[in-house]
């Protein structure tokens, strides 16, 4: 297979594209370097094309023929407020692709979809529950999943699967900074010897899912999903407390929670998705509960090696 994967400089494209190296896959990565590095590229052989997705034209031609195309570039900041360059960022450049794709006869499209679509919704949190997206992010992956279901309707001949994305951790976050996963930023904390600072009492849960188990999703869902939209999560929820107890585990420190009051209305105090759906349409099951994904992702000092 040849296989376009845009956004591949960051953080889950960067794992994607290098994995479907690894599997014999040929690749061809475009990434504008708004939030990725091309660090996060070390080892790749496949062709690389900086540019701008929103801007076809200049894109195009370069990539040429491909069977399938993994879609991960987007502004994924959810403190980002600029309304506008988040929707062509996130919804315009998307349907630039779909066309651009339907043009060269692609099949396949697998799409970075997002839990943010749910908002504060009640968990477990399923396909059939209403969007209640609470940023212009989440509101801009609920846009994107409408053009992709117009889209496949118009094109029969095409799959496009989108996959909702629940709290992603794990190799190459390095490089998203603030906005990296709370695993990452508790993880540094502790390494430099200070108490991990989290939210009173530390009972708030999320449903963190692998990195390596979202690219297992996304080379599942080109084999064989139907078009339509799929949680990525492990259905079971893990508290901040029990995080930092499996961090003092693999880091070997004895460190509490430095618990401090939380200052935002609007903090979801749980998220928790349901992958049945995903399980059923095209055999996805994570293969890493957090714990141990925490212990390969941090159990090696090569982890820190670049902080």
């Amino acid at each position: 297979m040849r296989a376009l994967v845009t956004g591949a400089a960051g953080f889950v494209g960067s794992n994607l594209a290098l994995r479907l190296e690894e599997t014999g896959h040929e690749v061809v990565a475009l990434d504008d370097f708004t939030s990725g590095d091309f660090r996060n590229l070390q080892g790749f052989t496949g062709d690389f094309v900086a540019a701008d997705l929103c801007d076809v034209p200049d894109w195009a031609e370069r990539v040429g023929r491909v069977d399938a195309v993994f879609h991960e570039a987007a502004i994924t900041d959810t403190r980002v407020t600029d309304q506008k360059r988040m929707m062509r960022s996130n919804v315009e450049a998307f349907l630039g692709l779909l066309r651009w794709a339907a043009a060269r006869g692609v099949k396949t499209v697998v799409y970075a979809s997002s839990a943010a679509i749910y908002g504060d919704g009640a968990v477990p949190m399923r396909e059939t529950a209403g969007p209640r997206p609470l940023n212009v992010y989440g509101f801009s992956k609920r846009v994107m999943e409408k053009v992709a279901a117009d889209f496949a309707q118009a094109h029969p001949e095409m799959r496009i699967a989108g996959l909702r994305y629940f709290n992603v951790f794990g190799p190459r976050e390095l490089f998203k900074g603030s906005v990296s996963s709370m695993i990452w930023q508790l993880a540094l904390q502790m390494r430099a010897g200070k108490r991990p600072r989290i939210f009173t009492d530390g009972e708030q849960y999320r449903d963190h899912i692998y990195v390596k188990d979202v690219v297992k999703a996304n080379l599942l869902a080109a084999e064989s999903a139907p078009s339509g939209a799929y949680n990525v999560c492990t259905g079971k929820k893990t508290t901040f407390n029990e995080i930092i107890r499996f961090l003092n585990a693999v880091l070997g420190t004895r460190l509490e929670p430095d618990y401090f009051q939380n200052p935002y209305s609007f903090y979801q105090d749980e998220t928790l998705g349901d992958p049945a759906l995903a399980q059923k349409a095209f055999g996805y099951q994570a293969d890493f509960s957090v714990e141990k994904g925490i212990q390969d992702y941090l159990g090696a000092q090569e982890a820190f090696a670049k902080v």
